[in-house]
């Protein structure tokens, strides 16, 4: 946190510098919109949704597998030696410790295929909004979307010029 006021209040700073040297010319995009309207993100959104539903069903079928355990145990300890006993509990154990092991390599793998389905999209935008500033003089393009500023200056919202570039009609 004292890193980012330090780095904003430099950027603060070297506004008035610059500001004083050349004028500046300032504009400010609202990346999560743009990329709300980008027609890849949907596709994205899929994608990760279905890997997402393959990682629930297999985690499903882990989940019966242990009730299942569970309830034949309950069922059945009453009657059951003491080495089945602890061998069906060990089983259980095993299984937990299975389930759990699943859920958090889900949560990495998970986390892998957001990167790889998003960073092209990314990428895109991020070339786009680069153009359009190069294209129109801006010197700096702010992101109203990170939330991080303090205070900002007038500035041009670029985000139609963005859409225009990247063939976005809605």
């Amino acid at each position: 946190m004292r890193y980012l006021l330090v780095s904003v209040l430099a950027v603060v700073l070297s506004f008035g510098t610059l500001k004083a040297q050349t004028a500046q010319k300032l504009a400010h995009i609202d990346s999560q919109e743009l990329l709300e309207m980008m027609p890849e993100k949907k596709e994205a959104d899929k994608k990760l949704e279905e890997f997402a539903k393959q990682l629930e069903t297999q985690l499903g079928a882990m989940s019966k597998e242990w009730e299942s355990k569970i309830q034949d145990y309950r069922a059945n300890e009453a009657v059951m030696s003491d080495i089945i006993a602890q061998t069906k509990a060990e089983e259980i154990q095993n299984l937990e410790q299975r389930i759990q092991a699943f859920q958090q390599n889900a949560q990495q793998s998970l986390g892998k295929k957001e990167a790889e389905v998003y960073q092209p999209i990314l990428d895109k935008a991020r070339a786009a909004i680069e153009k359009v500033a190069q294209d129109n003089g801006f010197t700096y393009v702010f992101d109203r979307s990170a939330g991080s500023l303090l205070y900002q200056p007038e500035s041009d919202d670029i985000l139609n010029l963005v859409k225009a570039e990247l063939g976005i009609t809605e």
